[in-house]
């Protein structure tokens, strides 16, 4: 695999989606002949009526379809494999390497931690001094990369922030804006494998090599080891699987560290099923959980693995989930109303962490962004140009089926089903736009995983959101 990192914006794509871009930003279009006229209701969100916010609502349209099984756990394997062979922006970590030239390092970290050129803001709505960044910058110690870089192996032991700049501060391109920290990049849950290969000059941040990202986390949210305990955690069995929208491990007063540990959708845990069946787990019987292993950090930074509870209402899997049309739905809708999160911000997700935690909960695994989800080699594809006309667009949009990903610049869309004539997608979004009873362009501010139509949706005062289609990803 080429050693490559996810550049930040404005190369990286995640999901602001661009809706709110205005007409000058596409050539315009009308509105499609073919939807129908909608009344506006209440909410203001043209076309969603309460049905279409039920899961098995969209189940039963689904039919005998809703169950067939798209690809069986060996096609699975077979196309995880072909994402890492062919696509870049992924990376197998227990094959990273030994050492890495350090002049790569620093390239790695130039590349993401580039000063903006433009203002920034506070969360206040204060202007940045540039001093701020000035100091940002000696902090990283880029000059203290030696020729060589030995990579230190590990896992993370909380849900962690990727971040730009070694800070927690956030910062905004506008004054009042609350929700677009342009320093968040992403972030990592517990167990998921790392790379350090730099540290801030007073350590308390970590430049890491991820599966899918390179950037900065609190190395106090870290620990590492040897790279066979990294590989060997993840690839331990039996384990359990999250296919809720989170789980936690339930309150430990001993071991503050594990207690309340969320644990997003996708996470896999190894499972201690050895476990002496009357011995208590930090002073609680074991018969009503499930005893699992997390990965912690000893007070100088070392890895260890200690056991906690999951309840048993949590909601777990030993194997991931069919990948069925029915699924698909009941897992994109067990976020419905979940605030969006820029970049996994807010504890949350943006829509590229949205359709990939769906997708992991099926075993499928998907690259980070929206930009390297719609071009992937390794994903099968439909691919919109400038030049595709009106009708191939429309032709397009007929042939969606559920589960497919549809990709504007900057956002992604799950296709659902179809409901009086038009197609229903779920998403996390900032917001979208419409046209009111009277003509007039509106948009509407939703933040967060919301069903909306496609059809009516515009993403400018002058552009049907279905003339900026780049790409519908099928996984079969």
């Amino acid at each position: 695999m080429g050693l490559r990192p996810n550049l930040p914006l404005p190369a990286r794509a995640l999901c602001i989606a661009l809706l709110l871009a205005t007409g000058a930003l596409a050539h315009a279009r009308a509105p499609a002949a073919s939807t129908p006229e909608l009344a506006t209701p209440a909410h203001g969100i043209v076309g969603v009526a309460d049905r279409h916010l039920d899961p098995e609502y969209w189940v039963r349209k689904a039919g005998g379809h809703a169950d067939r099984v798209l690809l069986d756990p060996a096609a699975i394997r077979a196309q995880n494999a072909r994402l890492l062979a062919e696509d870049d922006s992924v990376r197998d970590m227990a094959a990273f390497a030994g050492e890495v030239d350090g002049t790569q390092v620093r390239a790695w970290i130039e590349a993401l931690s580039e000063r903006p050129t433009a203002d920034r803001y506070d969360i206040h709505g204060d202007r940045v001094d540039p001093a701020f960044f000035d100091s940002l910058e000696r902090g990283m110690a880029l000059d203290a990369i030696p020729a060589r870089v030995q990579p230190r192996f590990g896992l993370a032991v909380q849900r962690a922030d990727l971040r730009a700049f070694p800070t927690t501060r956030r910062i905004f391109s506008t004054a009042g804006d609350v929700d677009i920290d342009r320093l968040q990049e992403s972030a990592l849950f517990p167990g998921d494998a790392l790379a350090v290969l730099h540290t801030t000059a007073d350590g308390s941040w970590s430049f890491v090599a991820s599966d899918r990202y390179m950037a900065w986390m609190e190395t106090s949210r870290l620990a590492t080891g040897m790279r066979e305990q990294m590989a060997g955690y993840r690839s331990r069995t039996p384990s359990l699987l999250v296919t809720g929208a989170t789980a936690r491990t339930v309150f430990n007063p001993v071991r503050p560290d594990v207690s309340e540990l969320q644990l997003d959708m996708g996470v896999r845990v190894p499972l201690l099923v050895d476990w002496p069946a009357r011995e208590q787990v930090h002073g609680q019987h074991p018969a009503f959980g499930h005893v699992i292993e997390l990965p912690a950090r000893r007070d100088d930074g070392s890895l260890e693995f200690v056991p906690a509870l999951l309840p048993r209402t949590a909601e777990v899997s030993a194997d991931p989930l069919p990948l069925t049309p029915a699924n698909l739905i009941r897992q994109g809708f067990r976020f419905l109303g979940e605030r969006y999160g820029w970049g996994h911000s807010f504890n949350a997700r943006d829509c590229s962490g949205f359709v990939s935690e769906i997708y992991r909960s099926m075993g499928v695994q998907l690259p980070r962004n929206t930009r390297d989800q719609a071009v992937s080699p390794a994903l099968e594809k439909t691919v919109l140009t400038a030049g595709s006309t009106r009708a191939e667009r429309l032709a397009a949009v007929a042939d969606m089926q559920v589960g497919d990903l549809i990709y504007i610049p900057g956002h992604v869309m799950m296709m659902i089903g179809r409901d009086d004539g038009m197609t229903y997608v779920i998403h996390d979004t900032s917001g979208t736009g419409y046209r009111d009873a009277d003509g007039d362009y509106v948009r509407m501010s939703l933040s967060g995983v919301v069903v909306t139509a496609l059809e009516p949706m515009m993403s400018g005062r002058d552009t049907d959101t279905i003339d900026r289609i780049t790409s519908i990803v099928r996984i079969r």
